[in-house]
């Protein structure tokens, strides 16, 4: 199975076996008491957790004790992929070659970026486009096609 990776373990809170959190992805499910989280490839169960600042407290089954609370800070957390079909996923996008609607190619991407106002594509040759101007990623995971503003992917034809 292919995880994805949704956060990271902070410091332990308290003394009963809290732990924070810093989540990354905006899924609720994901920060749901009942959500399954995998640390270090094992299933943990989240027990309880509320939001704390821009973190989350969260009590995971089996973390009882502050010791085994600060064992687990700095550990990546990694959750299962969530089939969502109406959902753009960074780990189908990564790979996938940009066109647009005419059909030319502008490069394959490298990485997603995170950005405040809309996440951004980066291309192989260092562009950065907005994922907002995606049309069509009917044909991932080999395609995504956007329509950017003239002049986004430089000069026009």
């Amino acid at each position: 199975m292919d995880l994805l990776e949704i956060g990271r373990i902070g410091k332990a809170h308290g003394l009963k076996g809290e732990v924070t959190a810093v989540i990354t992805s905006d899924r609720p499910e994901r920060t749901a008491p009942g959500a399954v989280w995998f640390l270090d490839g094992r299933p943990v169960t989240v027990t309880a957790i509320r939001p704390f600042q821009q973190r989350w407290i969260a009590l995971l089954a089996g973390t009882a004790t502050r010791e085994a609370a600060e064992a687990l800070s700095g550990t990546v957390i990694h959750g299962e992929p969530i089939d969502d079909p109406d959902a753009l996923w960074v780990h189908e996008l990564v790979g996938a070659v940009v066109a647009t609607p005419d059909g030319r190619e502008w490069g394959q991407i490298v990485a997603i970026l995170a950005n405040p106002a809309d996440d951004l594509l980066e291309l192989a040759d260092g562009t950065l486009v907005p994922a907002g101007f995606v049309t069509d990623a009917t044909g991932l995971p080999a395609r995504v096609v956007v329509d950017p503003p003239e002049g986004l992917l430089g000069a026009e034809d």
